[in-house]
């Protein structure tokens, strides 16, 4: 038996490409055995050929009809929603597993450090959002503490490291991430708010997580600190540009908030400043947008890649 799974990259901007290198890199239990974009010249599939790996401009149907394609288990969608709905349509008859990285969000959600077990055998399964990935985790470790009737997340990233996918995929991004806070984080309401910060030189990854829970005892405040550090520990086992900003944060609450709690009782809004510096393989580090994206990604397709070789997953 082969001891690695060959898995294929669709999408050579800069999403894929950098996914493309951190699994030639970092892939333990990977192999490359494609690239597939639509543009001949692009950077990513030139970058591609040189490295060796086998590529094609035809897009999916391209993929399909590459000699290996029959060897490969994997495929890593790295275009749009509306893009990964047509792949992902194309490829069904062909039993691959299907890792999204855009927000279609046709299979689960998955976020590596919270819900990961429970999906590893699911046909496809969607990344989230940046955001999502840099946010949930923290809502998580909230919520495993305490009730979270209302949380909130706010992404700013560069405007240099939003491509023509993710400026279509606003809207996606936003109901998308607002979702997976809710039925991944465990929040009972969720929002999602993203900013593009056009500022010269361009800024790393920032992300603001600020729940609301009932929370009156000190010792569980103690308890929530410790969780939130703890997960993004486990995070940052995965993406090492992850990190706080600094100590997280109580503030009591003196005006109930009943628009967005409704008649639950809240004592305290927290909040966790986060920033995520990307790991600089292919995009600046100022991208810890896309490189959590991709870190997520490698994360998951290692972990099937282990299911599918019969070792510990």
């Amino acid at each position: 038996m082969t001891d690695k799974i060959k898995a294929a990259v669709i999408g050579s901007g800069n999403i894929g490409t950098d996914l493309l290198i951190k699994m030639l890199r970092l892939g333990r239990q990977l192999e490359v055995a494609a690239l597939v974009g639509i543009d001949p010249a692009s950077d990513g599939l030139a970058r591609a050929e040189r490295l060796g790996v086998p590529t094609t401009a035809k897009g999916v149907e391209g993929l399909i009809a590459m000699p290996g394609f029959p060897d490969i288990q994997i495929v890593f969608d790295a275009t749009s929603a509306k893009a990964h709905e047509a792949n992902a349509q194309a490829l069904a008859p062909y039993g691959k597993r299907l890792i999204d990285l855009t927000p279609a969000a046709l299979g689960p959600f998955v976020v590596p450090a919270v819900n990961l077990d429970r999906h590893l055998d699911a046909p496809n399964l969607n990344m989230v959002t940046c955001g999502g990935q840099a946010t949930i985790p923290v809502v998580a470790a909230i919520a495993r503490i305490v009730p979270v009737p209302y949380a909130e997340i706010v992404a700013s990233i560069a405007s240099k490291s939003a491509g023509p996918g993710t400026r279509a995929n606003i809207d996606e991004f936003t109901e998308t991430t607002a979702s997976a806070i809710e039925s991944v984080g465990g929040a009972d309401r969720g929002k999602a708010v993203i900013v593009l910060n056009p500022a010269e030189p361009a800024l790393i990854m920032r992300d603001t997580v600020l729940c609301l829970v009932d929370a009156p005892d000190p010792d569980t405040l103690i308890r929530i600190a410790a969780s939130v550090e703890a997960m993004v520990a486990d995070v940052a086992a995965y993406v090492p540009g992850y990190r706080l900003k600094q100590s997280v944060q109580f503030t009591p609450i003196t005006e109930h908030p009943q628009t967005l709690v409704g008649d639950r009782p809240v004592t305290h809004q927290i909040t966790v400043l986060l920033e995520v510096e990307g790991a600089g393989h292919y995009l600046p580090p100022y991208a810890g947008n896309l490189d959590i994206m991709t870190s997520a990604a490698l994360q998951v397709g290692e972990r099937i890649a282990a299911r599918l070789l019969g070792g510990i997953a």
